[in-house]
């Protein structure tokens, strides 16, 4: 990196650190009383753990078409996309239905990061076939397709954005019954077999928005090492990057009693609700295992040990930050994926320019992590720890700093790209960025400290370049 842009980066950095609220209401403890947020709303007092059933083993995919016969299953849905239709977990999971006798259609054209389009191309091929149970065999794109045609051929009188998040959508609450859903993840990353929650592109305003609701979340998800096998090296790394932020994000969130406003109904509390207690356990698991593993599963697709212990830690972090939310690193990788140019990721085989969701979200971690770590030094500092950072005579002051160097080095050991620069953004792209990035308040509200546009720009400049 050159000297002046090095420079310009830690400039960027210690201005955020400055700027970093220490106010007594952002405090991050659970020792506090729940009461009034300082704009005067009324803060939540309760969170909700919600989590699919998990079954993991070698092998276990072939008790799938049992599963579906004990449900009761006549016509199922099997969902997946071009490239895995191909390959050996779909085989197996179609073997499993024949041999238990369950009637089933495959709808192959599910779209590697979604869009409106491809979901709603995907309800209608739900909402035709009347199905009474489905399965998702892939990544979190083809989980969360899967989740929201069940919804959608669920509710079929509903329009597409009843239930797409606020601002963008409407956000209202699911209250029909769903079908049973059982999730096959053959990628270690989004967890999405663990969560109420499907993203996608939304291309009318060139943002990701999603759909957050427990009831959407899968009956069950079948956890099986056998399908870390298939996955080339940059999609372990990518995937990996998500658990990563995960775990960080979750764990460094809003404290959920700090939340606002507090829900009128049980109904209405989010499917993010901020840190809590519980999903702090998940979190520090997940990434405690992405610290020991992640660099082996990349570097070597026949170790077994790290491959699967990263295909279980994507599951952990998915009931961590399934029910404590994200915050300003997934916010912020939202514009990052839905404005992409010519992009295009190694070892994904596809027809459009994509950045893919962890690299997206991870490149703005050192930033991220600088800006919020006054707010709850200690638990950056924890986290910087787990990572290999000596933290021993560590200053508190210093937790973001020494959090942020730590992430460097562990993306630059793994050959990341140097910053949103090497995806083809520059400074004149801020501003769209910024733009793309305020709809997201389902995750944003939930950064341990309020952001504003000028903030947001300062945070993009500063991840232009990591290196």
């Amino acid at each position: 990196m050159a000297a002046a842009a090095r420079a310009r980066v830690a400039h960027l950095l210690r201005q955020l650190q400055r700027a970093a609220c220490q106010c007594p209401s952002h405090s991050h403890t659970y020792s506090q009383a729940p009461g009034f947020s300082p704009s005067g709303k009324t803060t939540d007092y309760a969170f909700e753990m919600a989590v699919s059933n998990i079954r993991y083993g070698a092998g276990v995919t072939k008790e799938v078409g049992m599963d579906l016969q004990n449900m009761g299953a006549t016509n199922v849905c099997l969902m997946t996309d071009k490239n895995l239709s191909q390959l050996p977990p779909v085989q197996t999971v179609m073997d499993s239905l024949v041999k238990n006798g369950i009637n089933f259609k495959v709808y192959d054209n599910v779209r590697v990061e979604p869009t409106q389009r491809s979901f709603m191309e995907a309800i209608e091929f739900a909402k035709k076939g009347a199905f009474d149970a489905y399965v998702a065999v892939g990544g979190g794109s083809t989980m969360d397709t899967c989740k929201a045609a069940n919804l959608y051929a669920s509710s079929p009188h509903s329009e597409f954005l009843d239930y797409v998040s606020a601002p963008i959508g409407k956000g209202k609450p699911v209250t029909v019954p769903l079908k049973p859903l059982i999730a096959v993840p053959t990628t270690s990353g989004t967890g999405s077999e663990t969560t109420g929650v499907a993203v996608f592109d939304y291309e009318h305003l060139k943002v990701k928005t999603g759909i957050a609701s427990r009831a959407i979340k899968p009956t069950l998800g079948l956890i099986d090492p056998l399908h870390t096998r298939h996955m080339p090296d940059g999609v372990v790394a990518n995937s990996g990057f998500d658990v990563l932020c995960h775990a960080l994000e979750s764990y460094t969130a809003l404290p959920y009693h700090m939340r606002s406003p507090c829900p009128s109904s049980p109904i209405a509390r989010p499917a993010y609700q901020g840190s809590n207690p519980i999903s702090d356990i998940w979190a520090v698991h997940a990434l405690r295992i992405v610290a020991k593993y992640l660099k082996r599963a990349v570097r070597n697709p026949d170790d077994v040990e790290a491959r699967s212990n990263m295909h279980l830690a994507s599951a952990f972090a998915g009931i961590g930050f399934g029910n404590a939310g994200v915050h300003l690193c997934h916010g912020m990788s939202y514009p990052i994926s839905g404005l992409v140019k010519t992009y295009r990721a190694k070892d994904y085989n596809v027809d459009h320019p994509l950045v893919p969701h962890g690299l997206s979200v991870v490149l703005t971690s050192p930033a991220v992590f600088t800006f919020t770590a006054q707010m709850s030094p200690e638990r950056h500092l924890e986290t910087a720890g787990i990572l290999g950072a000596d933290i021993r005579t560590a200053r508190t002051p210093d937790a973001g700093p020494i959090l942020a160097d730590t992430l460097r080095k562990f993306l630059f050991d793994l050959d990341v790209d140097d910053g949103l620069a090497a995806l083809g953004y520059s400074k004149a792209d801020i501003p769209a960025l910024v733009k793309g990035t305020l709809p997201q308040e389902r995750v944003t509200k939930l950064a341990p400290r309020p952001q504003s546009e000028e903030d947001l720009s300062a945070l993009f400049e500063a991840s232009m370049k990591l290196y």
